[in-house]
C-alpha cells in the first residue's frame, strides 16, 4: 500500500499528466451524450411507428385463401374404442361449419370443439411428458382424431390412463363419444 502511494506521488510530483487515450480507466458517459443517444433512439422508434401506420389499407398484405378440398369447413375422422383394441373400434366422420358426417352427436361435438378453441392455443395438444398427474385409471378406452380443424392438420390420440389424460378425454367427451353412450 505504501509503495502505491509513493508511486502516485512520484507521478504527480513529476508533472506527469495521465494521457487522454489511456484505456485502463473509464470515465462516466457525459449527460449530454446520454441525452443525445436517448433522443436519437426515440426518434428512430417514432419514425418506424409512423411508417407502419402510414401504409394504406389497400396496400396491406391479404392472407391467402385456404385451398378448397371439396369438403368445406372443418372435418375430423374420429376413431373410438371402448377396450383399446382395434377390432372393437368405431369410426365416425365429423364435419363442422356446416355440421354433418356420421357422428351420432355432430352438433354437440362441433359446439364442444368450437368452445375449446382459444386464440394462440392448440386444443389438441397432448399432455406434456413431465406433467404431474394423479394415478387414477379410467379404463382402456382409446380415441384418435385426425383431419383438419381451423385450417390446421390434426392427429391427436387420447386415452384414460391417468388423471391428466382423463381430464383431456372429458374435455372432448362429445367428440369422443363411445359406442352406445
Amino acid at each position: 500500500m505504501a509503495a502505491q502511494r509513493a508511486r502516485r506521488r512520484r507521478v504527480r510530483g513529476a508533472g506527469a499528466v495521465r494521457p487522454r487515450c489511456d484505456h485502463t480507466w473509464s470515465a462516466p458517459m457525459p449527460v449530454l451524450h446520454r441525452l443525445a443517444v436517448a433522443v436519437v433512439s426515440a426518434s428512430a422508434s417514432l419514425a418506424a411507428a409512423v411508417a407502419v401506420m402510414s401504409v394504406p389499407a389497400w396496400a396491406a398484405p391479404v392472407p391467402l385463401p385456404r385451398p378448397y378440398d371439396g369438403e368445406g369447413g372443418d372435418r375430423l375422422v374420429v376413431t373410438v374404442s371402448r377396450s383399446g383394441v382395434v377390432a372393437d373400434s368405431v369410426t365416425y366422420t365429423l364435419t363442422c361449419h356446416p355440421t354433418g358426417g356420421t357422428h351420432p352427436a355432430a352438433g354437440e361435438a362441433c359446439d364442444q370443439l368450437d368452445d375449446a378453441m382459444v386464440w394462440g392455443r392448440d386444443p389438441f395438444t397432448p399432455v406434456p411428458s413431465g406433467a404431474m398427474c394423479t394415478g387414477q385409471y379410467g379404463g382402456p378406452a382409446t380415441g384418435h382424431l385426425r383431419g383438419r380443424w381451423a385450417g390446421r392438420p390434426v392427429d391427436a390420440r387420447f386415452s384414460r390412463v391417468n388423471g391428466c389424460e382423463i381430464a383431456r378425454w372429458d374435455s372432448f367427451s362429445e367428440v369422443l363419444r363411445l359406442p352406445g353412450s
